[in-house]
């Protein structure tokens, strides 16, 4: 790779700025040669030839966008000169062969997860505590400040010894020592966990269950049933007031429908048959306290790689997110597919243009089909309100070189690699084929990791650009950064720094092989930097518009 330009695909008439360009700057690359017009910042684009008002921008080797204006050769692409325009689709036109990536180094390798009784293995250990409604928030609460202090699940928080200090020193009258006070000099404390197998007690709390349509908490219902029958969760305790929409009954049925052979603990209490609020918190600790000695019994085993199910996310992207990140993070998906495992791809709006691609990769007819008329109703959804997938690109992401949707998307579906579609999931469904999966979510990270981890995911890799501390309750969230700058402003949310492809020390290839190790580590129960933090994202989505 050019240290300070690349072309991505020979079809492209654009080019990429890996450093920050000046103008007057003579470029050359494949034979083609010109001078930059304008300044060009890193991760920004300039057309390679003279494009002239209509014509097509290729990225990528596809459409992402269309000149509104003139654009001189060496001149930078702009909101003002360029708007979106993707590829069109159709049915499934060609069939698929796919060129496998060499495994032999992984072939035997396994990790440490738990083993459930119905096939599953787990990188985790929890125990769920879920509302059926927002009514039962507080409540979950309570429970919530109950355990984790006393069982030693909290995480620590300097920022109250912070707090605490201020106080001292505003109640002795030395405000100036306010401005000297630092978190980094406060210990942190160490409790001892009483259930050492159990990873944490988890708090899902919502703002659904009730009014609204039938078809939301049935949704809803369907999300938290996922997240019950995820392999990461040992049990969970149900709270439920009687009265709303989302009846236990149907958090029972979608289960059974899910996972006939579901044997986990699991405790499902109504306020409104146990009658005050004492007997009922008194009813769901000691029974969930019982649960949690229980499910301590279990013990980490080896389990082979096949047994990963790896969902795919991006936010907070950049201009090089489908430079490094992105392709990095989709050879290691290829990998794991190789090895028999499966992986996820959701974040509908952001695979717009690149539709015809994935179809064309769909195992069969009727998987193609599904995911067609997913993306048409979608994005028939979004018209219908006066929005649109081109209007999905962020201020953040047109900032730093994506200013079109097609071109965001055309990057960030590099994430699900090169491998075969072998199954296309809406919003719900569970993945249960090995490969690389479809699933239907909006391109907001926590729907979309929400979602990906209530179908199964027991990793979700995330890359990122510009930064952002998603992470997840149950399913572990490895973050991957697209640039150096990135890693070294945030450490404190970075996992993995494919800056590397960046700068030419590192090949895609090897980046993803590296992420692969940092799966392996982190199934076997090394932390992730989204889990030090305690950052537990959770968002149902209703099935609104969300892009």
């Amino acid at each position: 790779m050019n240290h300070r330009i690349v072309r991505i695909h020979p079809k492209d008439n654009v080019l990429v700025a890996l450093q920050d360009l000046e103008a007057g700057e003579l470029y050359s690359i494949e034979g083609v040669e010109g001078i930059l017009q304008a300044p060009v910042s890193a991760k920004h684009k300039f057309s390679m030839e003279d494009l002239h008002q209509g014509d097509l921008i290729y990225m990528y080797g596809g459409i992402v966008g269309k000149a509104v204006v003139d654009i001189p050769s060496g001149h930078p692409l702009t909101t003002s000169n360029v708007t979106h325009e993707a590829e069109s689709f159709g049915g499934k036109t060609e069939d698929y062969h796919w060129e496998a990536p060499d495994v032999s180094k992984f072939q035997n390798r396994t990790f440490q997860g738990f083993h459930r009784s119905d096939g599953q293995v787990g990188t985790g250990n929890y125990w769920l505590v879920i509302p059926l409604v927002f009514c039962e928030n507080r409540n979950v609460d309570t429970i919530k400040e109950a355990f984790l202090e006393e069982l030693g699940f909290a995480k620590p928080n300097p920022y109250k010894q912070l707090v605490k200090e201020m106080a001292l020193h505003y109640q002795a009258g030395d405000q100036a020592a306010i401005a000297n006070l630092s978190v980094s000099t406060f210990t942190e404390r160490k409790d001892l966990k009483l259930f050492p197998q159990v990873d944490g007690i988890k708090f899902l709390n919502h703002q659904g269950g009730c009014g609204g349509v039938r078809q939301d908490s049935e949704a809803l219902c369907t999300l938290l049933a996922g997240y019950i029958n995820n392999p990461n969760t040992a049990g969970a305790t149900v709270l439920s007031l009687g009265c709303q929409n989302a009846q236990a009954s149907i958090l029972e049925q979608k289960l059974k429908e899910m996972n006939p052979d579901f044997q986990k603990p699991l405790i499902m209490l109504e306020q409104q048959k146990e009658g005050t609020e004492q007997q009922l918190l008194t009813h769901a600790i000691k029974e969930t306290f019982l649960g949690l000695a229980e499910v301590n019994k279990l013990r980490r085993q080896p389990a082979a790689l096949s047994k990963l199910t790896v969902g795919l996310e991006c936010g907070g992207s950049d201009g090089f997110s489908g430079i490094s990140a992105n392709p990095s993070v989709g050879y290691a998906a290829d990998l794991i597919v190789a090895l028999g495992g499966k992986a996820i791809l959701s974040e509908f709006p952001e695979l717009c243009g690149v539709e015809q691609e994935l179809i064309n990769r769909c195992v069969t007819h009727e998987s193609a089909e599904k995911f067609s008329a997913l993306m048409k109703s979608y994005a028939a959804a979004a018209e219908a309100v006066g929005s649109g997938f081109d209007m999905n690109p962020s201020p953040g992401n047109i900032k730093d070189g994506l200013i079109t949707d097609a071109m965001k998307s055309s990057g960030a579906a590099k994430k699900g690699g090169t491998s075969p579609v072998t199954d296309v999931l809406d919003y719900g469904e569970i993945v249960r084929k090995p490969g690389l999966n479809l699933l239907c979510t909006p391109g907001n990270d926590v729907e979309s990791t929400t979602a990906m981890a209530g179908s199964g995911a027991n990793v979700i890799l995330f890359t990122t650009g510009l930064g952002t501390p998603t992470g997840n309750p149950i399913t572990p969230v490895i973050k991957v950064s697209s640039n150096h700058r990135l890693v070294e402003r945030m450490p404190d949310i970075i996992d993995v720094n494919t800056g590397y492809v960046i700068s030419g020390e590192k090949s895609i290839q090897q980046m993803g092989e590296e992420i692969l190790e940092q799966v392996i580590a982190v199934a076997s129960g090394e932390m992730t930097k989204a889990q030090k933090l305690g950052q537990d994202d959770f968002i149902p989505w209703k099935r609104g518009v969300s892009l």
